[in-house]
């Protein structure tokens, strides 16, 4: 049913109860895949090297995923990290819709709620465009 499943992360609450419902999905049939993706966008990466001066930006985002990735290995499921830069609700979109996935799961809300509440949430977007099944989780 579900044997090859996007995760869109930010490491944010939502996006964590996200990697437990695909981890869920995952675990309902044998040999299914997570890809875990996680997108840099330009404009916060910026922001990131400036407030963190010093310490190595992709360490601090792999510490983000931290906690799905051990989630993912207690269960035994396989997974992929990728990182892509852009911006997040196109860059999701392309990516699912270049590669064949049966379901995309999202957060219902990432780290920046105010941007969500001005430009509309980068989960509506992906929901809208993806060319598959999206779970949005609150």
């Amino acid at each position: 049913m579900f044997k090859s499943i996007l995760l869109a992360t930010d490491g944010s609450e939502h996006s964590l109860r996200a990697g437990e419902k695909a981890i869920a999905l995952a675990n309902c049939q044998k040999g299914s895949k997570i890809d875990i993706v996680y997108v840099i966008d330009g404009k916060h990466s910026k922001e990131d090297v400036l407030h963190h001066w010093g310490l190595n930006a992709s360490d601090k985002r792999k510490q983000k995923l931290q906690l799905i990735e051990q989630k993912a290995k207690h269960d035994g499921i396989e997974y992929e990290i990728i990182f892509l830069h852009g911006e997040p609700g196109p860059t999701i979109v392309e990516y699912a819709n270049t590669h064949e996935f049966d379901a995309v799961v999202i957060g219902s809300r990432g780290l920046n709620v105010f941007q969500e509440m001005v430009l509309g949430s980068v989960s509506h977007k992906v929901a809208k465009r993806v060319k598959c099944p999206v779970m949005i989780v609150k």
